[in-house]
């Protein structure tokens, strides 16, 4: 890892359990539209809503490469199917955004960044998501950050990791990216050439079809891997 002159994360359940918080997000934002717009609440369960965003994905799989539009449109459909105007859409995803961002961070996140700053990496952030880390107040600790939406393909597709690249000013072998998800950050990293370290903070299975360079469960294990305690 002597060669690695940056680092990019991903930000959910890498740098934080995302599962409460969209989980809460989404009974939030449902509640919201029940409370305001409750002929969607009589229409549609919680389920019918996730259902309904899985549902637009079979049909336009670009969807994937931008949640923020996925939800939009969902939103766009139930306000139409229970008779109201596409007006609710960008009140209700203000409120289901400002929910998204209630996370808190693990604990190790903010010492093991700050170390890396002051060891002199270059640092990133990659996302599927729509989770803004200047919203988050962790934008200061970051060198550059890219969505999904931004770079207009998701991972695993390697257009965001070739991004970080150019954005850091080194070559793919001079990249690590940490991440907890094997089929988009790690795959990713290998779509793009650049190392690719698993962030396994559950002790899950690995997929022997996905080879990581490195499997970390925690950020300190991650200056162990850089020689940095």
């Amino acid at each position: 890892m002597k060669h690695i002159r940056a680092l990019t994360f991903d930000l959910d359940d890498t740098l934080w359990d995302n599962r409460p918080v969209l989980m809460a997000a989404e009974r939030t934002l449902y509640g919201w539209l029940c409370r305001h717009y409750p002929r969607i609440g009589l229409r549609y369960s919680l389920e019918d809503m996730w259902k309904l965003r899985q549902d637009l994905l079979q049909q336009d799989p670009e969807l994937r490469n931008d949640v923020t539009a996925l939800r939009k449109a969902s939103l766009c459909i139930a306000a139409e199917s229970a008779g109201y105007d596409h007006s609710l859409v960008e009140p209700a995803f203000a409120v289901f955004l400002e929910a998204r961002h209630q996370v808190t961070l693990y604990s190790d996140v903010i010492p093991v960044i700050q170390r890396l700053r002051a060891a002199g990496y270059l640092l990133g952030s990659l996302t599927n998501g729509n989770a803004d880390v200047q919203r988050l107040g962790l934008g200061h600790l970051f060198d550059f950050s890219l969505t999904a939406a931004a770079i207009g393909k998701a991972k695993p597709h390697p257009r965001m990791f070739q991004e970080a690249c150019r954005r850091a000013h080194v070559d793919a072998t001079e990249l690590a990216h940490i991440g907890d998800e094997p089929d988009s950050d790690i795959a990713g990293a290998q779509n793009a050439g650049v190392v690719a370290i698993w962030m396994n903070r559950q002790g899950l299975q690995s997929n022997p079809g996905i080879v990581c360079h490195a499997q970390i469960s925690s950020m300190k294990q991650l200056l162990n891997l850089l020689d940095l305690n």
